[in-house]
């Protein structure tokens, strides 16, 4: 096998973030461009030409027309709802307690957990998925079940344990204290393990007593590095349900703050019905929030204020499995379009697509790692077919730029659309090509 293998076709590259600038000056298509790989690694990217002149013992994987881009990074969800996914027809709150607890119940049962975390990885690898930031549950074998699984197929994970000491089934309760200790020995043995980091997450401040927060905000304090995972500000009667088991505080957020979890490293799911105070405080520390348009849509919560959010923070997208009714982070972009568009804002395929990569990655903190097709990133890559289904390819057929057959792309496209998949170096979905 060789050590350097070129990737050619139409590469996707950033110069910046589009919500920041003009997006025609952040987000490039290359027609004619190659991305090399080597020892896991993206080594260089550039024309096709060049590359295949610098480096003529390589193995070229030549995609034609096909988009070469970064694997895509879905920040924000549930790998032990795969199972519940799509349930039908609850709030929240029911859809909690109808769907979620139970199943989660289960995974006290480490082969249970195991063969969730395997099928969950292999569906999500399916749609060009490559790095997830999961919750698990409260039991200590859920965590390591997707941290190893992750390990064997060498992805990059970010999860943790889910912490509740309240307002949830027995089986799913913990406590303040062992909420700190299993949290503890849990960032002990996987944070910074190989392509690992460790989340410390309570769900949401309705299933934690003040005394679990502060012994979370305790852990963090103690492990700064490590980020922090939660719920904020999802439905209206969450908020209120929030505001009668915490009178004192301010608002949804203060309930964080006020116990030592709200910081730069800290990720917020959700943030639709949010108080300017809480934008303010969320942008002054330097957190990040994480759009989730198909469960927004799908449980009924509301409209994210994504033009106002981008404008003021990191943000992030997700599916928000199983809440959301996709695994797929192209049915997740054709979502935000939609919800931006109900809100005032036609946002670009090329914003569209730095959300779902490079946005998601800043938002965990690991910009520097994956999401972007650069010299020294991880070699994690998603090949998109803009002409994946015939209905898709008559429209792109009929596009007038690569732009506007990307956008068809986005907004019509699946798992069909993607055509290769590329886990740190490693191919993992080869449709068309033999192996290299």
């Amino acid at each position: 096998m060789n050590t350097k293998t070129l990737l050619t076709g139409q590469v996707l590259t950033f110069s910046g973030d589009p919500f920041a600038a003009p997006w025609q000056d952040c987000v490039h298509i290359s027609a004619q461009g190659g991305v090399l790989l080597e020892g896991g690694h993206i080594a260089a990217v550039g024309a096709a030409d060049a590359l295949r002149a610098a480096h003529q013992g390589a193995a070229e994987v030549a995609y034609g027309d096909k988009l070469i881009m970064p694997g895509f990074v879905d920040a924000h969800v549930h790998y032990p709802q795969t199972g519940i996914i799509a349930s039908w027809g609850k709030r929240l709150i029911d859809w909690l307690n109808t769907y979620t607890f139970p199943e989660e119940t289960r995974f006290d049962d480490p082969d249970y957990a195991q063969d969730i975390a395997r099928r969950y990885l292999d569906l999500t690898l399916s749609h060009g998925t490559t790095t997830v930031c999961s919750y698990a549950t409260s039991h200590p074998t859920s965590v390591d079940a997707i941290f190893q699984a992750a390990a064997a197929n060498g992805q990059r994970i970010v999860a943790g344990k889910t912490c509740m000491d309240r307002n949830a089934p027995v089986g799913l309760r913990d406590t303040a204290q062992s909420a700190y200790d299993d949290s503890k020995a849990l960032l002990a043995r996987w944070h910074g393990q190989a392509r690992a980091t460790y989340a410390i997450t309570p769900r949401f401040s309705p299933t934690s007593t003040p005394e679990q927060l502060d012994a979370l905000g305790a852990l963090w304090s103690e492990h700064p590095d490590a980020l922090m995972q939660t719920h904020i500000s999802e439905q209206v009667d969450e908020i209120a349900w929030v505001k009668d088991l915490y009178p004192g505080a301010r608002d949804y957020l203060d309930t964080y703050e006020a116990h030592g979890l709200l910081g730069p490293r800290g990720v917020y799911g959700h943030a639709i019905h949010m108080q300017p105070r809480e934008i303010d405080r969320l942008a002054e520390v330097g957190a990040a929030v994480v759009h989730c348009p198909t469960s927004n849509t799908f449980i009924g919560s509301g409209l994210f204020d994504l033009a106002g959010m981008t404008a003021r923070m990191r943000v992030g997208l997700a599916t928000d499995t199983g809440g959301g009714s996709s695994f797929s982070m192209l049915r997740t972009m054709a979502a935000a379009y939609e919800i931006a568009q109900l809100r005032g804002t036609a946002v670009h395929a090329g914003q569209l697509l730095w959300l779902a990569t490079a946005g998601s990655a800043q938002s965990l903190h690991l910009g520097d790692k994956i999401g972007a097709l650069a010299a020294g990133h991880e070699g994690d890559i998603c090949v998109l077919d803009l002409a994946s289904t015939p209905a898709i390819a008559q429209r792109s057929s009929r596009a007038r730029d690569v732009w506007d057959a990307v956008f068809a792309t986005l907004m019509m496209g699946d798992d069909r659309a993607v055509a290769d998949v590329w886990v740190h170096g490693r191919r993992r979905n080869a449709q068309e090509h033999p192996n290299v």
